[in-house]
């Protein structure tokens, strides 16, 4: 059964996260520090342990794009250790823009977290989400 996270509100985003697998591009970075950018914790620095220099800008995509509710399949619940009634944090991938080029973030792969955990997976979803939409 997959289940759709809920807002932000219900879960607290937590400090330190273990990927269950190597994030896409970040081979052999499983241990990550999550450092909130701002006081509302909606930016946060995804910062790699064994390599600080090593950081993703994610953030929490409730805040800019409404209606974004994407289904977290059974496989990642299962390897994240989410019950039935758990609830997912998901996280977004921000890519700074540049010159006239927006600010995007990647909604067709976000990071799943386990607030309660810290155990986290970057997930390919089914779907049509986009790979940069602009952050508005």
């Amino acid at each position: 059964m997959s289940t759709a996270p809920a807002p932000a509100a219900a879960h607290p985003a937590p400090h330190a996260l273990h990927a269950v697998a190597p994030l896409p591009g970040l081979p052999g970075h499983v241990d990550y520090s999550l450092d909130g950018l701002d006081d509302s914790g909606i930016l946060y620095a995804l910062r790699s342990l064994s390599d600080p220099a090593v950081r993703l800008f994610v953030v929490r995509p409730e805040a800019f794009f409404d209606g974004y509710t994407p289904r977290v399949d059974d496989a990642t619940r299962s390897a994240l250790a989410l019950g039935d009634d758990d609830a997912a944090l998901l996280l977004v991938v921000v890519h700074p823009g540049e010159g006239e080029r927006p600010t995007t973030a990647n909604l067709l792969a976000p990071v799943v977290v386990n607030a309660a955990t810290g155990a986290a997976a970057q997930v390919v979803l089914d779907g049509d989400w986009p790979l940069r939409a602009p952050l508005g």
